[in-house]
């Protein structure tokens, strides 16, 4: 991996601009097949710039307070005392309990937001839109999560809402601006493949028919920017750019 780009940094916490390919932390056995570069985490490489976040939470990983998959960029925090992590946890656990009552979910928007940009497949038609079922993982493949409603979800479901705005319109895509409000695993890649209109590049939740950008080796998906109050107090706006590897797919994309 290149140098790690660090977004921002103090005393209680370390924001990283993570690169695509990455897995930030290992949850079971990695592949013999695979090299030592290969298996190496983003916790990992953190880890050795900053060997005091051993000490952080429980491994494997450390001072993560929230994660990306393997292939979605961008920022990503990281908490550098126990004291940091603790505070910085109960901002995102705190945006689940505050669903129920609109009032609260509108105050705690003022303290943390999570927006992503997203390429789906084909056309959405509306503008702005919310996404609101329930996420669990789906019968048969463990690795998958799937979305429900209140009428065939199983007990383990939970709540998942996420906001869109439509950014362009392409011939076969829809570059989208992407906010949730939960936290799920998979979230936004569940939540556009049970539109009809999977994440592009995404293997585990495309289709068979699905288009793929030409020159697309990922899904394309990016966490570009994330407000939170620090453990300080002050609120900070986190933001990473469209890397150059998504930023050629869209150049090369014909408009609608």
């Amino acid at each position: 991996m290149a140098q790690l780009k660090i977004i921002y940094e103090d005393g209680n916490v370390l924001v990283v601009d993570k690169p695509t390919g990455v897995v930030v932390f290992e949850e079971g056995p990695a592949s013999s097949e695979a090299t030592a570069s290969q298996r190496k985490t983003l916790i990992d490489w953190l880890v050795e710039e900053h060997p005091k976040l051993t000490g952080v939470g429980e491994p494997p990983r450390y001072g993560i307070v929230h994660r990306l998959d393997k292939d979605t960029s961008g920022v990503l925090l990281v908490a550098k005392t126990n004291e940091a992590l603790i505070f910085l946890q109960k901002q995102f656990s705190a945006g689940a309990k505050a669903l129920a009552d609109k009032k609260n979910r509108e105050g705690l928007e003022k303290t943390i937001e999570k927006r992503y940009i997203a390429l789906v497949e084909g056309n959405i038609k509306e503008d702005t839109g919310t996404i609101e079922t329930l996420i669990a993982r789906a019968k048969g493949d463990p690795r998958k999560q799937r979305a429900y409603s209140a009428i065939n979800a199983p007990k383990s479901a939970r709540e998942a809402i996420t906001e869109y705005r439509v950014l362009e319109r392409y011939k076969d895509y829809t570059l989208l601006e992407v906010q949730i409000k939960t936290g799920r695993r998979h979230q936004i890649r569940c939540h556009f493949s049970y539109l009809g209109h999977p994440v592009a590049g995404d293997k585990m939740y495309s289709f068979k028919n699905s288009k793929i950008p030409e020159g697309l080796t990922r899904q394309f998906l990016h966490s570009a920017y994330l407000k939170i109050q620090l453990p300080g107090g002050e609120v900070k706006e986190l933001k990473s750019e469209l890397p150059d590897d998504l930023n050629k797919i869209i150049k090369n994309l014909e408009q609608k």
